[in-house]
């Protein structure tokens, strides 16, 4: 197995958000998005869409008419062996359209005793779920800064806590990577003895 770091990057949004992962090469995308989910904090409710070299990849919803291929039959290899990219878009969320690039990286062997994959670099907080975007998310940041705008108490009772976008979950984010690199370990065969 061989790990390849990627740069994920969150398009248009200030401060800038960023997260640096080590993953598999062979990792399906449709575990690719659970693992973004995850190292940006999304809470993986709205459909999603990889793009690379004019194709997409992403979950086949009969009430949308896409062109996706399965996220979950594809590989982060199949897709720069078949397109040669080095970087892919991953959108989440089609309403909020929020756009991600995502930097592929150096390849190397696996560290022993590591699992994958895993989450090594956080850069800002990741804007909130159904917050309206990438203006909504402006609107928020304004309001929540200021105690005397007009929608400070409404954002602040809507968002539920504190909001520091310059401030990320660092080590709950890295702790819910690792629950799925637990999680999707490779098994060893039981003895047959």
């Amino acid at each position: 197995m061989s790990i390849v770091e990627l740069k994920i990057t969150l398009e248009d949004v200030e401060p800038p958000v960023s997260r640096t992962l080590q993953v598999p090469l062979d990792i399906r995308l449709d575990r690719l998005h659970l693992t973004i989910q995850q190292a940006m904090g999304w809470y993986n409710c709205h459909l999603y869409s990889f793009m690379a070299a004019g194709a997409s990849w992403g979950v086949l919803d009969p009430d949308w008419d896409g062109d996706d291929l399965p996220a979950n039959k594809s590989t982060l290899w199949d897709v720069i062996e078949d397109t040669g990219i080095k970087t892919l878009e991953y959108v989440y969320d089609f309403g909020d359209n929020w756009e991600h690039r995502i930097k592929i990286g150096k390849i190397s062997d696996p560290l022993p005793g590591e699992l994958y994959p895993k989450l090594t670099g956080v850069t800002g907080k990741c804007p909130p779920e159904d917050v309206g975007g990438i203006p909504g998310h402006e609107a928020f940041l304004e309001a929540i800064a200021d105690p005397k705008h007009p929608e400070h108490e409404e954002m602040k009772e809507w968002y539920g806590r504190d909001f520091d976008p310059h401030e990320p979950e660092t080590k709950e984010l890295k702790a819910e990577v690792l629950r799925l690199a637990k999680k999707w370990k490779p098994r060893k065969p039981k003895s047959l003895h």
